[in-house]
């Protein structure tokens, strides 16, 4: 039996992944890839460089895209990809190496299994799942995992000062913002049915988890064409605390304060623009329209 020809693979590398931790996995990661396929790595300098780096590209030389780092590099290789047309895009294969991968719980990875999502990669294994698209005034952008608006944004920002808290970083920023309590009213269009509600956030999912941690979204599948929605109404600090631990195991949705909704395309309204944050990144303000793909992206699975 002759063996399977070579994969080539293009992988974009993000050396400042996990405070810079992710720098010194290269050769070992790349050792691997080369067991089974040809490898191209292309290394990411700044914010935004891995989309330009992925749209510049000529993917009719490869048979697969890699993004190693965390939420926000894989984020910005979507964002590369789909600059292409739809018949150039190559399937999409994540290397969890960064602080949060939260995407990658979906394919069964923590944070730091970069040997098993090589192996995922190794098998050829292909699986088409969900994109999210988002349209603000601003601009037209793609998400895999999550996108919210309030509390989620706020908890970023303090994130970033605090990463070097490493895994639990994103969880201490936003019990420390979830307790100021601070809420805004939305008037939200669910498949064009109206929704208006006071609340500390707004969260759209595609995937279960968001901060790799808390399981937002225990009913998101990564392939059934529906946006999960996630609100809390206005609550006590009291009852805030006993809510927030139950993020982990997905219980939340069982208290009365919290509010969950499937739709296929949400539009979010605020009485003032509100930024927003997807997939571990900051872009864009509302008013937005949040669109399921169906099954738009094939990933290696």
């Amino acid at each position: 039996m002759k063996d399977s020809p070579r994969h080539r693979l293009l992988l974009i590398f993000n050396p400042h992944a996990a405070a810079g931790r992710a720098a010194r996995l290269l050769p070992e990661i790349r050792a691997a890839l080369e067991e089974f396929a040809s490898i191209d790595v292309l290394q990411t300098g700044g914010a935004g460089h891995a989309t330009q780096l992925v749209a510049g590209a000529d993917l009719s030389a490869y048979d697969g895209l890699l993004a190693a780092g965390g939420d926000g590099t894989l984020f910005e290789v979507l964002n590369g990809l789909y600059r292409h047309d739809r018949e150039h895009r190559v399937p999409l294969g994540l290397i969890p190496v960064g602080t949060g991968n939260a995407f990658a719980r979906d394919l069964d990875l923590m944070p730091g299994d970069w040997r098993k999502s090589i192996e995922l990669i190794a098998s050829r294994r292909l699986k088409r799942v969900d994109t999210g698209r988002v349209n603000t005034p601003q601009q037209t952008y793609y998400f895999l995992n999550i996108i919210g608006t309030g509390l989620p944004v706020d908890a970023m920002y303090m994130s970033q000062k605090l990463k070097f808290l490493g895994n639990s970083a994103y969880t201490i920023a936003t019990l420390w913002q979830a307790m100021r309590l601070k809420s805004h009213r939305y008037l939200l269009d669910l498949d064009g049915v109206r929704l208006e509600q006071e609340s500390m956030f707004v969260e759209v999912s595609n995937t279960r988890y968001t901060g790799t941690s808390f399981l937002i979204a225990p009913g998101a599948k990564l392939d059934d064409g529906l946006l999960d929605l996630t609100l809390v109404r206005k609550l006590s600090r009291t009852r805030l605390l006993r809510l927030f631990p139950t993020i982990y195991k997905g219980r939340h949705v069982y208290f009365e304060e919290v509010i969950t909704r499937q739709a296929r395309e949400i539009r979010i309204h605020a009485p003032q623009k509100l930024r927003l944050a997807p997939d571990g990144e900051i872009q864009g303000s509302t008013p937005a329209t949040i669109t399921c793909l169906k099954r738009d992206l094939e990933i290696f699975a």
